[in-house]
């Protein structure tokens, strides 16, 4: 048995299970007029939605709009959900390693347990003088 999307001749849309693609579409259940099968309705939209991943959560008092109790709670809330779902679905974790420092030059890469302090303050310095050179340079 195959099921089908009908329309019939006065406009309602129904479906129905035929036993081969050959068979004449059946009479509208509703009206008893003669039906056509149409296209069938397809539901693309149905998309999961992750959330934000650890690193995008703020991690500071400033990025809390200096701990708003509603933006906490917001995030509270997001951060919940993240691990509920990290729980079921593993690969989505990311790295878990503690953050060791997360403000001043490490504010956009921060510094995780286990990474080479040396070279990472050098990478975070050169990043961050980078970045005031093209501040200073667009001004």
């Amino acid at each position: 048995m195959i099921l089908y999307d009908y329309v019939c001749a006065t406009g309602h849309d129904f479906e129905a299970l035929v036993a081969s693609i050959a068979d004449e579409a059946p009479p509208c259940p509703v009206c008893q007029a003669p039906s056509h099968r149409r296209l069938a309705k397809l539901n693309i939209g149905g998309r999961a939605d992750a959330g934000p991943s650890r690193d995008q959560m703020p991690r500071s008092w400033q990025r809390t709009a200096g701990g708003d109790p509603e933006t906490v709670r917001h995030w509270h809330d997001l951060a919940a959900k993240r691990e509920k779902l990290e729980e079921k679905h593993p690969e989505l974790a990311g790295d878990r390693r503690p953050v060791l420092a997360h403000e001043g030059i490490f504010a956009n890469r921060p510094l995780r347990a286990g990474d080479d302090i040396a070279a990472a303050t050098r990478e975070a310095a050169a990043a961050g003088n980078q970045e005031s050179q093209k501040d200073a340079h667009n001004q």
